[in-house]
């Protein structure tokens, strides 16, 4: 049954499932990555995600920002180089602006998104159409904060959406940040490796939320 919010608990599952939809996919990561760069995106996403799992399941949950955080800091610890850092960025700052929160609603959500790309573009400095994660994260928060008074199975479906059709929408650019810089046009028709996590983090979302 759907779910209207999500408690702290709840969070700690969607976050694991996302962690485990993350580790499922790295050959599809690494293949994206080959495409573009050094073939190494999946396997450090994968990394990442397995101290995640770790991580939340070493203690209980305080707060749902916690959640959030937990999964932030051990991307960082665990991956090293820029995924990890943008990624752990993403988690860590989305999670900051959850503070105080006792529940996961599509404000939540918007909120969350929000923070969490635009800690992402501070730190990295891309933004949409420079052929990185961002153009995925973005059109996600964006599409959020449009829906956030909507429910939040109905939230999660049109972000997944906007996800998705931003990853899309990479495949035709010249990227403008990390190895694939050096492809020039050689780099179009495929899309970005992170811009294709973001979309395994976000439909495990979905999944979780409108079961």
């Amino acid at each position: 049954m759907p779910k209207a919010n999500l408690s702290k608990d709840e969070v700690k599952a969607m976050l694991i499932l996302a962690c485990e939809r993350i580790i499922a996919a790295e050959p599809m990561l690494s293949e994206a990555d080959r495409n573009l760069g050094d073939g190494d995106h999946g396997m450090g996403m994968e990394r990442g995600m397995r101290a995640s799992i770790e991580k939340l399941n070493a203690a209980e949950v305080e707060s749902i920002e916690k959640a959030f955080a937990t999964v932030g800091m051990a991307m960082m610890s665990s991956m090293g180089g820029a995924s990890g850092a943008i990624f752990g960025t993403f988690f860590r700052n989305g999670g900051k602006a959850l503070n105080g929160k006792d529940t996961f609603d599509a404000a939540g959500l918007a909120a969350f998104l929000k923070a969490g790309v635009d800690g992402v573009k501070q730190r990295g400095g891309a933004a949409i159409g420079d052929k990185t994660c961002v153009d995925a994260m973005e059109p996600a928060a964006i599409k959020a904060a449009e829906v956030a008074g909507e429910s939040l199975p109905e939230a999660i479906k049109a972000v997944a959406a906007a996800t998705e059709a931003g990853k899309e929408a990479s495949k035709p650019m010249i990227a403008k940040f990390g190895r694939a810089k050096t492809l020039g046009e050689g780099c179009i028709g495929f899309p970005d490796a992170g811009a294709c996590s973001v979309v395994v983090i976000i439909d495990a979302f979905r999944d979780f939320i409108v079961a």
